[in-house]
């Protein structure tokens, strides 16, 4: 999937009214993903995006993921975006929705296998649209 492709489903789904917004959303998001996840499985999520979304994952590498909670997690995004948590979570949702269909099934469940139970809520409409 191309950037702007990318930024579009994510300006639709998560019903931002300007795409500067979806980019700031993404941005937070996955920088926040990449203090989340092991710093290589990063990388390789990294390699499977264009350049432009790629930069946001890398310079982890080698290192482990922070364990914090999904409600951190979501205000980790909010600090970065500048908005409420709740928003934060709205747009996350967004991203990872996006995400899931950008990337390959196999390197989106290597993702998915980084973050604990907690963040189930995160990926719910991923889990209602596979059925």
């Amino acid at each position: 999937m191309k950037y702007d492709e990318f930024i579009k489903n994510v300006q639709n789904s998560g019903s931002f009214n300007f795409r500067e917004d979806a980019e700031k959303a993404v941005q937070a998001t996955l920088e926040t993903i990449k203090e989340r996840i092991v710093g290589d499985e990063a990388v390789q999520l990294s390699a499977q995006l264009p350049e432009d979304l790629a930069k946001h994952l890398r310079g982890r590498e080698g290192q482990f993921g922070d364990h914090f909670k999904v409600e951190e997690f979501y205000q980790r995004i909010s600090q970065k975006e500048g908005t409420d948590a709740a928003t934060a979570a709205i747009h996350a949702k967004a991203v990872i929705s996006v995400l899931s269909c950008a990337v390959t099934p196999g390197e989106f469940a290597d993702v998915r296998s980084n973050f604990s139970e907690d963040y189930d809520e995160l990926f719910a409409e991923l889990a209602n649209t596979e059925k």
